[in-house]
């Protein structure tokens, strides 16, 4: 709605309307980004590698790639005990677990 001054000199330009006090609101779009990740053919196939047990059940679930302590991404599909385990991922996981100098 436009108000003009009756008392304002026709030849001056108006001031600008501001508009109606409203606070500024920003919108976040979330999206799930997806990386490619690089799948080495093979190597899932000569061992068995150590991955968190939650991780193995989300995978299984939703057909996702899982991540091992290694680095190797592969979709878990085979029996780990037919295989032996990883040499990366046991140094790994025994620098996780390393004992304590006291016992």
């Amino acid at each position: 709605m436009s108000h003009e001054d009756p008392f304002a000199n026709p030849g001056e330009p108006q001031p600008q309307e501001q508009p109606a006090s409203s606070p500024q609101r920003t919108a976040v779009l979330e999206r799930e980004t997806v990386e490619e990740t690089r799948v080495e053919p093979g190597d899932h196939e000569r061992f068995a590698h150590y991955v968190r047990k939650e991780k193995i059940l989300e995978s299984a679930l939703s057909g996702d790639p899982v991540i091992a302590l290694c680095g190797k991404v592969w979709v878990p599909g085979r029996d780990p005990n037919r295989f032996p385990v990883c040499p990366a991922c046991k140094e790994i996981y025994e620098g996780l677990r390393a004992p304590d100098e006291n016992s």
